[in-house]
């Protein structure tokens, strides 16, 4: 019986958290805070800052932490599955429909036209994450920029533009630099 609410219960969370895994959050805590007592307010809380730290989607992550906690690894395993198997379904259908009509050129069009569409988004995401790190929220003067940061964004981009260096390297070192300067020059 556990079983079988966890699945649902995280099923509920797969179909209606549209919009990432924030979105996600209040039907996770109505699931298993009020609906289910199977945590605490205060272990919720945990179990969020928990699914942030590690890779992967919060959703995802949040749904193993409860079904390990409640049931074991079978219990992880179900609450995954009732957590991925929405996406799982609406991705294959839309493969198989993609499949079927990729050659009808109204479909095409469709996809001509998003495409500009999904490089504008994630070029306002990129720069809204740039003024973040140059500016910190501050309003736009050169006293408020980040140097440190702004300078770390810079060797990064020219490294892995023009050297084409590893991104996982990319990132450690320029995380390792970015403490290093951190601690030793003032507040820049």
């Amino acid at each position: 019986m556990i079983y079988l609410q966890l699945f649902l219960s995280f099923l509920q969370v797969g179909l209606f958290s549209v919009g990432g895994g924030y979105a996600a959050m209040p039907l996770i805590q109505s699931q298993v805070v009020e609906r289910h007592p199977w945590l605490t307010l205060r272990e919720f809380t945990d179990l969020i800052t928990i699914a942030q730290m590690t890779p992967g989607p919060i959703a995802i992550n949040s749904a193993t932490f409860v079904g390990v906690r409640i049931a074991g690894i079978p219990g992880a395993l179900v609450a995954t599955l009732g957590c991925i198997a929405p996406a799982l379904v609406l991705v294959s259908l839309l493969a198989w429909v993609y499949n079927k009509y990729k050659n009808l050129s109204v479909l095409q069009n469709v996809l001509a036209c998003l495409r500009p569409v999904v490089v504008a988004l994630i070029l306002g995401a990129g720069l809204s994450i740039l003024v973040l790190v140059v500016l910190d929220g501050a309003p736009l003067r050169v006293e408020n920029i980040q140097w440190i940061d702004t300078g770390l964004f810079v060797a990064a981009l020219v490294i892995l533009r023009k050297a084409k260096w590893d991104p996982i390297l990319t990132m450690c070192l320029c995380g390792a630099a970015g403490l290093v300067l951190h601690l030793v020059l003032p507040v820049a």
